[in-house]
């Protein structure tokens, strides 16, 4: 059982909480990794907006080129990468960049999108979300298993497209898309290594994600391919090691009860959890050293 970190990479100068900053995003994922942390995940998003205000986002890849020359172990990368911001041979191109800089350390999690507060305003399409995804994804896997592909869609195209330099896997980082839907899930059982998914209420998380994993493996049946051979992850929101939130939703007690709360989940057959910890700090990372060991003891 695997166990990762979730960190924000947005926020304002004049927000409620410090706006992140490189120092900051590398200190914690630097703890993150002496903790024992597998992973450290973040969303790909550029702008946030409300009624009453705005809330920037640090550039993903850029962010996790940085993190992969500055640390050794810990596995980064975007929780879900968002496909409409690249063009499709671009994002493979940079899942590869960034798995050399690494050494095999990238996490290539991808999805049709769902920030569309910044679609607009960076110039980004919004209609035919899966229909563009779903050209996006064929051209880069092809471009990542095989390191060429020649495609011309709708609304992507890579002519005779070539991914010379290879990193460090033979056939570029595992491939995770992010899906709930009835079509997304069979590209899920096409294209992917692995799959991810999110809840925000521990208590009902059972009842809400099974009928997606059933959904997920009957994809897999009607192609003739083994559902365990695509890796499960689960983004979880949001685990209270100090115990400072009074919510129900949230993951709180002592460590060794958060987890058993983690490792409850895996028998959905989820093969890691990533935690959204609260604080977002330092604090709240080193708060987790128990709960990462008791995981990893399984």
């Amino acid at each position: 059982m695997r166990i990762g970190l979730i960190n924000q990479l947005n926020g304002s100068p004049d927000g409620p909480l410090p706006a992140p900053t490189w120092e900051s995003i590398v200190e914690r994922a630097s703890v993150a990794e002496a903790v024992g942390f597998d992973s450290f995940v973040f969303e790909d998003a550029l702008l946030y907006r409300d009624a009453e205000s705005s809330r920037g986002c640090w550039e993903s890849a850029s962010i996790a080129a940085a993190l992969a020359a500055s640390t050794s172990r810990i596995e980064i990368g975007p929780s879900v990468t968002n496909t409409p911001y690249r063009s499709a041979a671009l994002t493979a191109k940079i899942a590869e960049t960034i798995d050399e800089i690494s050494g095999g350390r990238y996490i290539f999690g991808i999805g049709a999108g769902n920030t569309p507060d910044d679609y607009e305003p960076f110039g980004f399409p919004t209609d035919h979300r899966y229909s563009r995804f779903a050209e996006a994804i064929e051209i880069i896997h092809g471009l990542l298993k095989g390191g060429t592909v020649d495609y011309a869609g709708q609304y992507h195209s890579a002519r005779g497209a070539e991914l010379v330099l290879r990193g460090p896997r033979p056939q570029g980082p595992p491939i995770i898309i992010a899906a709930a839907g009835s079509k997304m899930l069979r590209l899920v059982a096409r294209y992917a290594d692995g799959w991810n998914w999110w809840t925000s209420d521990h208590r009902s998380a059972t009842e809400t994600l099974r009928p997606i994993i059933e959904e997920l493996e009957r994809a897999c049946d009607e192609i003739g391919r083994d559902p365990a051979t695509i890796r499960r992850s689960l983004d979880l929101y949001v685990v209270d090691p100090l115990n400072r939130i009074d919510d129900e939703s949230v993951v709180t007690g002592t460590s060794d009860e958060i987890g058993q709360t983690l490792l409850g989940l895996a028998e959905l057959g989820f093969e890691e959890i990533r935690c959204d910890v609260y604080p977002r700090t330092v604090e709240g990372i080193e708060a987790m050293k128990d709960v990462v060991d008791l995981v990893h003891a399984g």
